[in-house]
Formats: structure tokens, sequence, C-alpha cells
């Protein structure tokens, strides 16, 4: 086992996941080129995968339990969040499985493609970029922030330059086949968090316009 696994094994990530920052704390004593010599040969072994520049991930046989990929999408690009067709998936408002974590994020458009799945992060400009999100545990002891529903269609809205006057809701009924039933158990308790954060007029037409349909 190489040297940097045998630190990070004991040290125990949860999912294995760990960045640069725990590689610096725990070969504090070394130099930048000796660390960085470290993660190389754990990386050539095998017995490392590096995500991207300072985020890897022990290997399987050497982590205790699989990184769930909300986490993983948190750390491979933050400041983000999980949301769109992904966040709409796993609230168990669209039927069909997503193959790619979508995220939503106030930087640049951004995709990673990884051992564990394809990542990407699309830009929506919001303050807070929180708004409407919330910290959620995806496994035992893992946490990661996702969207709300409401949320959720607030940046597909957003992002796919939906208006209410075109396309009302049979978007999410008809595109993105989200029953009406379920539609009407969506929380808005967060509808003017959300609308004032993005600040988009046409979004929050779209929004207060889908609060009193469901009414």
């Amino acid at each position: 086992m190489q040297f940097l696994t045998e630190k990070v094994f004991k040290l125990a990530p949860p999912a294995g996941l760990f960045d640069s920052t725990v590689v610096v704390n725990l070969f504090s004593e070394k130099s930048e080129g000796a660390r960085r010599l470290l993660v190389s040969r754990a990386v050539e072994s095998g017995e490392v995968v590096r995500l991207k520049p300072g985020l890897y991930c022990l290997a399987k046989e050497f982590r205790k339990q699989e990184p769930h990929p909300f986490t993983i999408a948190q750390m491979l690009y933050p400041p983000s969040y999980v949301s769109l067709e992904t966040a709409l998936s796993h609230h168990g408002l669209i039927p069909e499985a997503v193959y790619q974590v979508a995220s939503v994020s106030n930087r640049r458009t951004q995709r990673f493609e990884t051992s564990f799945g394809t990542f990407v992060y699309l830009r929506v400009p919001s303050r807070p970029l929180m708004a409407g999100v919330v910290l959620t545990e995806v496994q035992k002891g893992t946490w990661a922030y996702v969207a709300t529903p409401l949320r959720a269609i607030a940046d597909l809205i957003y992002l796919r330059k939906i208006d209410w006057k075109t396309h009302g809701i049979s978007f999410l009924v008809d595109s993105m086949r989200i029953e009406e039933d379920d539609l009407r158990k969506i929380d808005m308790s967060c509808l003017q968090e959300i609308v004032q954060g993005l600040r988009s007029h046409r979004v929050r037409n779209y929004l207060k316009h889908l609060a009193k349909e469901l009414a």
C-alpha cells in the first residue's frame, strides 16, 4: 500500500473522498513537491482515483462505502447544489431515471467526466444562491445541498426560457411529465425567497401563476 493511501485509509474520510487540504494536513512537514509525488504515486498505483486536480477518492477496495453522486457533485464544483431533472427525480416527481447529475452554480457552466459518472453545472445567477435549497442527508452520515421541488422547477424555467403565457402548466405536465396531483403537493412556502433571489420577472411571473393554478 502506498504511503499516502495508508495515511488516508487510517483517517477514513466519508466514502473515501478527500481533497488537497487533507493531503497538506497529513503531510504538513513535507514540501509541496513531495506531496505531489505522493499523490501521483498513489494515483498511478490505482489505489487513489483523481476526480479532478485537488480532489481524490480512495479506490473501491480501500473505502467502506460508495460515495454518493450528490456528495461528489458538491465537492467537484463549489458552491453548487443538485437541481433540475436530477433533483426532480430525487423527489420522485419525474418518472425516468437521470443518468447524469445536474447541478446549479453561480459560476460559469462546467462539465466533469469522472469514473463515477458525468456531472454538469449550469449557471443560474441568484442572491443568495441557496434560496429554496435544503441540506439533505443523502445517505447515512453524508449530506448534500439539494434543490426543493419548487427551486428545481424555477431553475428549469430560468434556463429553458419558459414563460407562463406561452407554455403554462403544460411544460411541467406534458414536457416534464410531472403528475398534476404531485404538483399540488409541492411546498410553496419558499416561493418569495426563490423569486427574490433569482430577480427574473419571467420566473417570478411563472411561479406566481403556477401557485394560483395549483391553489
